[in-house]
Order: structure tokens, then sequence, then C-alpha cells
């Protein structure tokens, strides 16, 4: 039992380094501790009581030895943290269960023990010799399995080391690309703005070779023009004075079928001049809206106040209509967005725009109330209370001024709505209009970045949405 109890302590030093190794924080470790005291206790002792004559002490110290190397067979088998001690406990497990035979067969049949003690203490030494020779076999064994240990401790801080390396990598991989994505949307925007740039210059070219073709045909119409209307009103007045002297001439005689058909003929040259002379008048008009068209982009652009700039205009069209039509009578609204901030913008050319189209939805909307009222059978209650009426409204929506003028009039027909932008395209009866409003209009919120949207019901009104961005320069 000797022998055993020296295997035992082995055995717990070989616990307690691998505890201390690969896992300091193991709640077993406190039990080894106590159980290697325990184990060194009993060897101390055990020359004392395993030779002493009394045979309580005797079987004491060999329970005590078997229930230490039992517990210890128990840990090493069934606890994994030992898993590196079994191939030691293996080594000297022959010697100890010979070593536990012996000492019961001498306890328990003296006899037989005698008569076969040389046979017990040769396999005993034999498996002492094997416990020792597996002991440094294993030992070597340890040794290798110890390097390939530190190895693989080694690879895995290596790996460790990429892992961090490989997680850097992609922290500057990401960082990167977002500074790529940032440059390519900035690029982007640079492209988008250049775009832009490079479609005003064109269109300012454009204008500007416009605005000197234009420059001339004017020049070379309006002198024709100006004879016509001239000479026209010079002829106008000679046909009053003919008939005034006509009057004075018959006034003591009796006229002839001859001279009512002279004043019959004197009053359609008349007429034909006065036609002639309005007629003049709106080409004039119209060489004018060319040169205003032209200039579309000419206007220096200032810090400017949509909300004030909306109603401004509102209101001149509004009082400019009546002005000129004591029947015109219509009503008008808004709701502006305070939040709206400055703008940069050619006031006067965007204030044209809002002009144009307010001006063409208060004509639309007393064209229809006339029409309305000229119907005898009106089956719509609401539309025998029909008031024709204007809206405009203003909205900041996401860093962009929305600018709404809609009215409540007839709408426009769906087959003439892709049309109400191009030059010289009018709805309006023959001198009411030259086409040109609407046209200048788009053109000139073009040059600024915007957009105008159209929408439109037959029947229930239309609605022009003005978009400029807010921040533009």
């Amino acid at each position: 039992m000797y022998f055993i109890n020296f295997f035992s302590l082995l055995i717990l030093y070989y616990l307690s380094s691998n505890i201390k190794k690969f896992n300091p924080t193991s709640p077993l470790k406190k039990w080894i501790n106590w159980g290697f005291l325990a184990g060194t206790a009993i060897w101390i002792s055990g020359g004392t009581l395993e030779y002493s004559d009394v045979i309580f002490a005797q079987i004491l110290f060999k329970i005590l030895t078997i229930a230490l190397i039992s517990g210890l067979a128990y840990l090493v088998y069934t606890v994994p943290e030992f898993e590196r001690t079994k191939t030691l406990f293996n080594a000297i497990a022959p010697f100890i269960i010979l070593g536990i035979i012996e000492h019961f067969v001498e306890l328990l049949a003296p006899k037989f023990y005698n008569s076969w003690e040389a046979v017990f203490e040769t396999a005993l030494a034999f498996a002492f010799l094997w416990a020792i020779f597996m002991y440094f076999v294993t030992r070597k064994q340890r040794k290798n399995l110890e390097i390939e240990r530190l190895k693989a401790i080694e690879r895995e801080r290596e790996l460790e080391i990429i892992e961090k390396v490989k997680a850097s990598l992609e922290i500057e991989v990401a960082d990167r690309t977002n500074e790529l994505i940032r440059q390519k949307e900035e690029l982007e925007k640079t492209l988008q703005e250049l775009k832009s740039a490079q479609a005003q210059l064109i269109h300012a070219e454009k204008m500007a070779s416009l605005g000197e073709l234009t420059a001339g045909i004017a020049h070379e119409i309006q002198n024709p023009l100006n004879f016509v209307n001239n000479f026209s009103e010079v002829s106008h007045e000679l046909i009053d004075e003919i008939q005034e002297a006509r009057n004075k001439r018959l006034e003591n005689a009796n006229k002839t079928e001859e001279d009512e058909l002279e004043e019959e003929i004197l009053a359609d040259i008349k007429t034909n001049l006065e036609k002639i002379t309005h007629h003049g008048k709106r080409a004039d008009s119209i060489v004018k809206g060319m040169l205003g068209h032209s200039r579309s982009n000419s206007g220096e652009r200032t810090p400017s106040d949509l909300n004030a700039l909306a109603d401004e205009y509102l209101r001149l069209s509004f009082h400019g209509i009546r002005a000129k039509d004591k029947t015109f009578n219509a009503d008008f609204k808004t709701d502006f967005d305070p939040s709206l901030p400055l703008v940069t913008i050619a006031s006067q050319d965007v204030g044209r725009v809002f002009l144009n189209i307010v001006n063409n939805a208060f004509y639309a909307c007393a064209d229809y109330s006339k029409k309305l009222k000229n119907q005898v059978n009106l089956e719509d209650e609401s539309l025998k209370n029909y008031i024709p009426c204007v809206k405009v409204t203003t909205r900041n929506i996401s860093g962009t001024g929305v600018i709404s003028i809609s009215d409540n009039g007839p709408g426009i027909p769906e087959n003439i709505r892709e049309k109400i932008f191009q030059p010289f395209f009018t709805t309006k009866p023959t001198g009411m209009g030259t086409g040109l409003g609407l046209s200048l209009s788009y053109d000139i919120i073009k040059a600024h970045g915007g957009k105008i949207d159209l929408i439109s019901e037959e029947g229930k009104g239309t609605e022009f949405i003005i978009t400029l961005p807010l921040d533009r320069k």
C-alpha cells in the first residue's frame, strides 16, 4: 500500500498541474488540493499503520488508500478536464490492482498468501517495472502532446492576430468603400451640376442665336408693319375727311343711288382699314413676344421671397384683368407656407411665369362662367351657382419649393395637354393670345433647374405645379 499511496500522490500532482495550466478557475482545484493533503498524510502515516500490530489500524490504512485511489480513478475516467492523466493512470493501474489484491488475500487468506507470496511479489515487480516503463513512455508522449498543445496555442494566437488584422482591414476597406461611395456621389452630383450648367449654356446660346434671329426678323417685319399701320391710320383719316366733305356737299341735295353706294363703299373701306390696323398691331405683339421669349434667361438672380412674389403677381393679374374687362368676376385664394426660405432666382422672370399661368387660369374660369350662364337648362346645381376661383399655394417639401396654381375651370382636354408648352400653341380665340406664354414659362423654370407639371381633369379644373430647388445658387 505504501507504493500505491506514492502513485496516488503522483496522480494528484499531475491533476493539479493540469488544472493550473488549462483551467485555473475550475471548482475542482480546491478538492484536488485537499486530496493532495490527505494523500500526503496517508503516505506519511502509512509505514506506521501498515505494519502495526493492531488489525483495525491496518484495515483503516488500506481502506483509506483504496478510497483515495478509487476516487482518483473516478475523476480521471469521468471528468473531461483530466483526460490527459488517463494514460498515466493506465500505466500504473496493473500495479495498483495487484497491490490491492495482494493485501486483501494476505488479510483474508494468510495460508494461501504465504504459499503464493513469491508469485505475488514477482507480479508486483513486473507491474512496477511496467509502470516505470510506461511512465517514461507517457512522459515522452506528454512532452510531444505539450509541444503540440503549444503549437496549437501559437496557431490560435496567429489566427487571432490574423482575425484582428482581417477585421482591421475590413474596417479600412469599409471606410475606403464609404469614402469612394461618397466621392462617387460627389462626382455624380458635380456631373449633374455640370450637365445642368451645360444645358443652361446650350439654352443660353440657343436663346442668344434666337434673339439675334428674331431681332433681325423683327427689324425686317417691323418696317412693313409700321407702313401698314401708318398708312391704314392715314387712310382711315382720309376716309373720315371724304365722308365729312361729302356730307357737307349733300346736306341740301337729294341723295341718289350712286351717293348711297359711295357711302357703303367708303364704310366698307373704313372697316377694312380698322381690321388691317388691328391685325397689324396683333402681328406687332407677336414679334414682341418672340423677343421676350428669346430673353427668357437674361434676368439677374437675387434671393427672393416666393410667397411675396406669388401674392404680388396674383393680385397684379386679377386687377389687370378687371381693368380691361369690367364684367370680369372671379375669386382667388392663397395658402402660403411660412417656412419657405429665400430662393435665388431671377424674380422678374419667375414673376412673368406666375403672371402667365394665373392669367390663363383667370381667363379659363371667366370664359367657363360665361358659357355656363349662356346655357339655359343646367341640371347640376353646383354649376348653377358656379363661382370662378383661382388658388395659389406654396410648400417647402424636402428642400424644394413647390408652387401650385389651380383653378376650378373646365380643365384641359387630354388630346392637347402635351402641346400646351409648345411655342405659338394657344387655345384662345384669334387675337386673344400669342401662344408664347407657357412656352416662355417652361424655359424660364427649366433654366432655374426646376420643372412645371400639369394635372387636369375635364370639368373639374386644372393645376400647374412649379417645382424650384431652394438651395440653387
